[in-house]
């Protein structure tokens, strides 16, 4: 989910609902779908942006929620076909998210699956959330029992063979307040460990902790292949990161016009750590900010990447297909 969108609830989509688990046929709706369509009586943001014009080469979205985003696995992913985007990493922000992820990776080769426990969700188990800072359901304390028992099932997730990475984990500032630090770093310090121990790669959210997640990277020593998903950092930030062999994946926020660190920073990272993104339902790229996000919309975002770096369409699409392979080993 999204590092820089300030309107952004985080986790909201996947928590506890994951009644709709995909079968073969490819006819179960996704869970906690947003119920926002395309149809033909649906008007202003609710309306689905239009297919954008087909990449010559085809490419992945790097970091999708299709478990909140409305409709059936199987036309989602027909409808990025489409228009080049052939594979897809589904990624869990909870324990209901991430079985779902893993079930629905087993279930079309076109879907890799992430599973981890979001940096919101870590202090909700911990604490609880009984006030709604979370803008989620309420939860009573669980205490770090339950953080423990949550991270096994991650643990357990993620030697799946159709499971390609470990997150989203990390930190995030903006919405957790200081009395929940502590639960997010011992779960991003967790995940870093399954991370490596089962060889996956570890897909980092960084909101507001540029600094505190670097650090912990670190000292805990990083994956082999580590992702910033929704890079948020600046150009600065991206030359640390090009350094440490980070790939950095950029979401349509980049194409917004208050976004221009967003476009020095992928004007600089080395073409290949280059990764491109949905984050969808989330950060619908511009011209059609604020409408349903989906995995067919990652040309435009392909086609912005491409001007900033003043390079052409199909190279850029050639180092990001074969660099989301690489970063999630498939």
């Amino acid at each position: 989910m999204p590092s820089s969108d300030k309107s952004s609830g985080k986790s909201s989509g996947a928590s506890g609902k994951s009644s709709g688990e995909p079968g073969g046929s490819g006819s179960a709706s996704a869970p906690g779908s947003s119920g926002a369509s395309g149809s033909s009586g649906a008007s202003g943001k609710d309306v689905a942006p239009p297919l954008p014009e087909p990449l010559r080469v085809p490419v992945a979205d790097s970091h999708t929620h299709l478990d909140m985003q409305s409709g059936t696995v199987a036309a989602a992913l027909a409808k990025a076909a489409a228009v080049g985007v052939t594979t897809v990493v589904q990624v869990g922000c909870d324990l209901a998210g991430s079985r779902w992820a893993a079930e629905t990776a087993a279930s079309y080769d076109a879907v890799h699956a992430a599973v981890a426990l979001h940096p919101n969700e870590a202090p909700r188990i911990v604490h609880g959330d009984p006030d709604g800072w979370s803008r989620q359901d309420a939860r009573e304390s669980g205490g770090d029992a339950a953080l423990d028992e949550a991270l096994a099932e991650i643990d357990r997730l993620a030697a799946l063979p159709q499971v390609r990475g470990v997150g989203e984990t990390g930190l995030d500032y903006f919405r957790t307040g200081p009395e929940g630090m502590a639960a997010q770093e011992r779960s991003f310090r967790a995940h870093i460990e399954i991370a490596k121990r089962h060889g996956k790669a570890l897909v980092i959210h960084d909101r507001e902790a540029h600094a505190d997640v670097l650090r912990i990277l670190k000292e805990e020593g990083a994956p082999e292949r580590t992702v910033f998903h929704c890079y948020s950092g600046d150009e600065a930030m991206a030359e640390v990161c090009a350094r440490a062999g980070y790939f950095m994946s950029f979401a349509g926020n980049m194409t917004f016009k208050n976004a221009r660190q967003l476009r020095d920073a992928v004007a600089v990272a080395p073409l290949e750590l280059l990764l491109v993104e949905t984050d969808a339902p989330f950060l619908t790229p511009a011209p059609y900010r604020g409408r349903p996000n989906a995995p067919y919309l990652i040309p435009v975002t392909v086609r912005a990447m491409a001007a900033v770096r003043g390079t052409d369409e199909d190279t850029l699409a050639t180092a990001l297909a074969a660099n989301t392979a690489r970063a999630f080993d498939y």
